[in-house]
């Protein structure tokens, strides 16, 4: 049996938040750090890295280059330690055109059109990429502009013709969707935000990703470390891949069952020492990697609050005090001074809080913080 306060507590020491660390690589690469919107993934870093600068991390991702931002899990931005992209790039790579198509499914309407698998768009992008982009850093559309003038289709009439779908052809379209799955086979990576660009993986780095052993079990073993207790359809929905590609992934770990809020669920055997119980306050951005869990009721029990915490565009900032959801935060900027308005459930420590939001202000580009209550 594994209770919901277990559970909450293990999570919480997986994502580095019961207390905060000293290593920025090790707190990036326990589940990949989300960057949408861009900067996320620096404030997602500050909550688990004692006094850490966005110089720091800046330096991480381009000069030492000891951090990348991949395409990962769910098709999002996500800034992970280089010397374990490829777990969260090729332990996502589709085997098949039943998986590849699920994890562009938005792209059925424009396969169809062309009378193109989901496949050979993937692989014709592939082909593209290294003569498109070679020796140029690229914003993703005018990418899509250059791949859809360099990739060949049976049907070059409809490739070239309007899609709706701003000032795209369908072939600009179909390629730029298929520029997510082509980034899981560690070939391009981003280099640059405001606007984002893009470059050859090998050449940003001056050598190929860092082959990783088993990267598909790998990345179920550090999900079940973040996420766990857990299910293969709860992978599946967390990592954007098709239900079989997640039953198929599981197996290759063969994790212990458990029982969990009256049902069957998975950890890892053997890794459930006694985390240490959370301190303090930290204030998670929108879409961090905890709030990510599918397992949502275990984090804000009553459903109407869960409502306003994950909602279907716009998500607030989360109030972490002592690993319980306590709060919703939202930015508004103006010059040099961040004001932070929090919305409270419960009593918040007025100058931890404060602390907390000065120590964050440099990450929103701020020099000076103001705090308002609700």
């Amino acid at each position: 049996m594994v209770t919901v306060d277990e559970a909450v507590r293990f999570r919480l020491a997986g994502h580095g938040l019961a207390e905060r660390g000293d290593d920025l690589l090790a707190a990036a690469g326990a589940i990949g750090v989300q960057h949408t919107p861009p900067g996320s993934a620096g404030q997602a870093l500050h909550a688990r890295v004692r006094d850490l600068s966005p110089d720091v991390v800046k330096k991480a991702l381009h000069e030492d280059k000891s951090l990348i931002q991949v395409w990962s899990v769910r098709g999002a931005p996500h800034v992970v330690p280089t010397a374990d992209a490829a777990v969260f790039t090729t332990g996502l790579k589709p085997c098949d055109e039943e998986s590849t198509l699920h994890f562009i499914r938005g792209a059925a309407e424009h396969l169809d059109a062309l009378g193109l698998t989901a496949s050979e768009a993937v692989e014709r992008t592939l082909e593209a990429l290294p003569e498109v982009l070679d020796g140029r850093e690229l914003t993703k559309d005018e990418l899509g502009v250059a791949l859809a003038d360099q990739v060949r289709v049976r049907k070059p009439g409809k490739w070239n013709e309007p899609d709706g779908l701003g000032k795209n052809t369908y072939g600009q379209s179909l390629v730029r969707f298929a520029l997510y799955v082509a980034g899981l086979h560690g070939t391009v990576c981003f280099v640059s935000e405001n606007p984002a660009r893009f470059a050859l993986t090998e050449q940003w780095l001056g050598k190929p990703l860092p082959p990783k052993e088993e990267p598909r079990a790998e990345l179920v073993r550090r999900y079940l470390r973040c996420h766990g207790p857990s299910t293969p359809g709860e992978f599946a929905e967390w990592s954007g891949v098709s239900p079989r590609f997640a039953r198929e992934s599981w197996e290759l770990v063969d994790p212990a069952e458990v029982r969990y809020r009256d049902r069957t669920a998975w950890t890892l055997a053997g890794d459930r020492p006694e985390p240490p119980r959370a301190k303090g306050i930290r204030l998670l951005p929108p879409y961090d990697p905890y709030l990510a869990t599918r397992d949502r009721e275990s984090l804000v029990a009553d459903r109407q609050l869960r409502e306003r915490v994950w909602r279907i565009v716009g998500n607030p900032g989360v109030v972490l005090r002592d690993g319980e959801i306590a709060g919703l935060w939202r930015p508004r900027k103006q010059g040099k001074r961040l004001t932070l308005t929090v919305e409270a459930f419960g009593e918040l420590d007025a100058n931890e809080l404060v602390g907390e939001a000065e120590s964050l202000a440099p990450f929103r580009g701020a020099s000076e913080v103001r705090v308002q209550t609700q």
